[in-house]
């Protein structure tokens, strides 16, 4: 396997829009009036979503960097209170927050002193490539939720 392909894919789906729209394009131009807003009854609100997101991509670079790292209790710690009203404080903070983690897991893919494949020291049997796949897969499935919430509230561009 050529280490250094693996490693510009995997950057390229954390960071691009290889086929499907990434995290720039489905937050960007967000109604902030809208993040607390549920489109349905059984959606959750962008804010929910990104938020979740968030928390998620956060915790699971923790658990792979850090042998120390507590994760949050599922699933309370792992979505924030519906009822809290965003500012958009709160909002670009959550976002800059975001966007430095994932920097922090390209930094890691980066990292070539890392093998990838081999099991992280604390990791239960995990490998580094399972945690950044499994980033790469949880950030996708949720900013699809995202960009349907927007089209339900009529806060896409078409």
């Amino acid at each position: 396997m050529n280490d250094s392909m693996l490693r510009k894919n995997l950057i390229e789906m954390l960071a691009k829009e290889p086929a499907h729209i990434g995290i720039k394009g489905a937050i960007e131009g967000i109604n902030l009036e809208m993040l607390n807003v549920r489109p349905l009854k059984d959606m959750h609100s962008i804010w929910e979503l990104f938020e979740h997101m968030r928390i998620a991509q956060e915790d699971i670079l923790r658990y792979t960097l850090d042998p120390n790292w507590a994760s949050p209790p599922w699933p309370e710690g792992h979505w924030p209170d519906p009822a809290e009203k965003i500012t958009a404080e709160i909002w670009n903070n959550s976002v800059s927050m975001f966007y430095s983690d994932l920097n922090e897991v390209i930094d890691l893919v980066n990292n070539k002193e890392i093998d990838l494949t081999k099991e992280i020291p604390h990791g239960e049997g995990r490998t580094y490539l399972r945690e950044i796949l499994l980033i790469i897969d949880h950030n996708s499935y949720h900013l699809g939720q995202i960009v349907s919430a927007r089209k339900a509230l009529g806060n896409w561009k078409d």
